[in-house]
């Protein structure tokens, strides 16, 4: 599955670079595979990895943080690995041209 998510930090000033980084720095060392955008991370993997990761990574905003407003959307698809780089690779090939990543 995929899983789209991000966490933002409530009543901590318009500043929480330092409280992402460290959230990323939780998904960059679960060895899952992920993409980071400029509105959330995509990880792949199972159910339990996946809201395991999330769980870690939202309760260490809420160490530091009185509220935390996490976000997640789920695509779940049988049978189809690889989907973090597939389902752009899919359009590519549709449009016979690179998207910006």
């Amino acid at each position: 599955m995929l899983v789209e998510f991000s966490i933002v930090p409530v009543g901590v000033g318009s500043s929480i670079g330092d409280y992402l980084a460290e959230v990323l720095d939780i998904v960059d060392k679960s060895g899952m595979p992920y993409k980071v955008n400029p509105m959330g991370t995509v990880v792949e993997g199972e159910w339990p990895e996946v809201f395991g990761l999330i769980k870690k990574c939202h309760e260490a905003v809420m160490s530091k943080a009185e509220r935390a407003i996490t976000t997640i959307t789920i695509d779940d698809r049988k049978g189809k690995p690889n989907r973090l780089d597939e389902k752009v690779a899919s359009i590519e090939r549709r449009l016979s041209r690179s998207l910006k990543k």
